[in-house]
């Protein structure tokens, strides 16, 4: 505990030096003064959050012996009733919400969707990537091309572009994945920044800085019975409410496969890898061909995210792919608990969400958002929601730093 107070300490100096500059200085010819007022009622908010996690950290420490945890984990509610309570809780939300709140949680799904597909190459096989977000280019502008030059709907152009997006993965990733740790990375970056370069400088496909309008949104088709026949009538789903459903139905479709890939030889694969390739290769996985296998995979969700993106925008520009955008994806991952499926989904849930709740600080509101993400990571590196294995690796870390202090 006192460790964490010192660390607490830490945080609020460093908050401290960045306010006064920002809220609290006024610089005149015959005056520099401080407006403290706001500068402690900022500090107060992050002191009692701090020591409400500085508290449940003091006593999650206090934990009960092995065998009356044992006996606390059998009486746990089931995980499936909780993910039942989440389902019912995502499908009932829209109705009773306002355009804006729907439009939020469509961001959180998308993001969600994100998370999980980078999940697959960062948190199983240990892959860093900044680059991920050209995946998610790839899959927004194959639709975008398909719709409007081919009149391909939705559905039909969803499997598409998660083909495409997993063929961009591997042509990236066969030369790219022979590399490790921050040589990967950097080239990574260098290839998501390629792919933004080529759709800003293709005119004749891409028609460049300006993007491609009139992409069509999902619809579907309903039967009409009247006078003896059955026709079936189109119907787009334009309105927030319909375009969260689809957004769901994908994000739902990218946890399932995300669960059974985590559970399967290919990810205990990938896990291997993660912890220890060189050992991986001796007991015969071929890790480049696995690692190439996460690459296109994690493409693939990014790609059904990009496609339901251009769909649901109605138009597409390479502005919207930067490289902040793959930063944020991997905050997400980082958050919420790397290999963590419910991590991730809070994860997104924080990072799309506490810029909202932040809004009325106007200017200041990414400074407030930015400092409860510095206090997290301080607190708790493991991850909101960590996976019970990354949580057992961070601990044995800890304890072995706290010997070799001793």
């Amino acid at each position: 505990m006192a460790t964490d107070l010192i660390r607490l300490g830490v945080v609020l100096a460093w908050g401290f030096v960045l306010l006064v500059p920002m809220l609290g200085a006024r610089l005149g010819f015959d005056t520099f003064a401080f407006e403290w007022t706001r500068i402690w009622k900022v500090m107060g908010v992050l002191a009692v959050g701090g020591l409400l996690v500085v508290a449940q950290r003091a006593v999650s420490a206090r934990r009960p012996d092995r065998a009356h945890a044992q006996h606390r984990s059998r009486v746990h509610v089931p995980a499936a009733w909780g993910w039942a309570a989440l389902g019912v809780v995502a499908v009932v939300f829209p109705w009773f919400a306002d355009n804006y709140a729907r439009d939020v949680a469509i961001n959180v799904l998308v993001y969600v969707t994100l998370g999980l597909g980078l999940n697959v190459v960062v948190g199983l096989a240990g892959l860093l990537d900044l680059g991920y977000i050209a995946f998610y280019a790839v899959g927004a502008y194959t639709y975008a091309l398909l719709n409007t030059h081919f009149q391909i709907p939705f559905w039909l152009a969803l499997p598409i572009g998660c083909v495409v997006s997993a063929g961009a993965g591997a042509v990236i990733g066969y030369p790219t994945l022979k590399m490790r740790g921050d040589y990967l990375a950097i080239v990574t970056l260098g290839f998501g920044e390629i792919i933004r370069l080529v759709l800003n400088n293709w005119d004749a496909v891409t028609e460049g800085p300006n993007g491609i309008l009139g992409i069509k949104a999902p619809g579907i088709y309903y039967p009409v019975f009247g006078e003896g026949a059955v026709t079936f009538v189109h119907f787009y789903l334009k309105s927030l409410l319909w375009l969260y459903f689809v957004a769901l139905a994908i994000a739902v479709v990218t946890v399932v496969g995300v669960h059974r890939l985590d559970r399967s030889r290919v990810g205990r694969a990938w896990i291997s890898i993660r912890e220890d390739e060189t050992a991986a290769e001796l007991t015969g996985i071929p890790t480049l061909k696995v690692k190439l296998l996460a690459y296109m995979l994690g493409a693939v969700f990014a790609g059904l995210a990009g496609a339901f993106f251009a769909a649901k925008v109605r138009y597409v520009n390479p502005s919207s792919f930067v490289f902040i955008e793959s930063a944020l994806v991997l905050c997400i991952v980082v958050l919420g608990g790397m290999g963590s499926i419910p991590g991730i989904i809070l994860g997104a849930a924080a990072i799309i969400v506490l810029p909202e709740v932040f809004r009325g600080l106007e200017l200041y509101r990414m400074l407030a958002f930015g400092g409860a993400m510095t206090v997290m990571m301080v607190f708790r590196p493991e991850g909101l929601i960590p996976a019970g294995r990354r949580k057992r690796e961070l601990r044995g870390e800890a304890a072995a730093e706290g010997d070799a202090g001793a």
